[in-house]
């Protein structure tokens, strides 16, 4: 049986999804999908009275590989009874016990594997965190840590990939923030 835990009518699953069988691979490709976490900071809420820049607004959510090496955003395969969406919140919950909102595709990447000298495929979402559990699957084998938009850049270095969905996160949210406040035209 499955363990469960409720949180403020909340269940998630205390066990991760492990194996490959469900595995999705394009061209000899596996297919990982992932997520970026992110909430604006407190005091922040009112973006349209704010005057700095969106970078010092928001921060991410990095994890802790399995490995114990580095730091970086939950992402994991893509499995056949899901869509990309689901893969990328299902990674989110598993690894860093936060669900929230998935957003539109930050994009896909190609990159090769750093433990299985394997090359996968790597699609990038925004997810804007509406609840982080205290207990989550992967709570005793990795560590979660909030951080500004900066010190994410420093920590996952190693990951180009996830350096560049960052950086689109971060342009996309600005775009949205300065449409917001642009004046309309009657």
């Amino acid at each position: 049986m499955v363990g469960l835990v409720s949180q403020e009518n909340n269940l998630v699953a205390l066990v991760s999804r492990t194996g490959r069988a469900l595995q999705r691979y394009r061209k000899g490709r596996r297919q990982v999908v992932g997520c970026i976490p992110y909430r604006y900071k407190a005091g922040s809420v009112d973006l349209e009275a704010a005057s700095s820049s969106e970078e010092d607004e928001i921060e991410v959510l990095v994890i802790t590989s399995k490995k114990g090496k580095g730091m970086l955003f939950p992402k994991g395969g893509w499995e056949l009874d899901e869509s990309k969406k689901e893969a990328a919140l299902r990674e989110s919950i598993e690894e860093a016990g936060v669900r929230g909102i998935v957003e539109g595709k930050l994009g896909r990447w190609s990159f090769k594997s750093k433990s299985q000298d394997t090359c996968h495929e790597g699609y990038m979402f925004p997810l804007l965190v509406q609840h982080q559990f205290d207990f989550w699957p992967e709570h005793n084998h990795r560590q979660r840590t909030w951080m500004s938009i900066s010190e994410a850049r420093e920590v996952i270095c190693q990951h180009w990939w996830m350096k560049e969905a960052l950086q689109r996160l971060v342009n996309r949210l600005t775009a949205r923030n300065n449409n917001k406040l642009a004046p309309t035209l009657s």
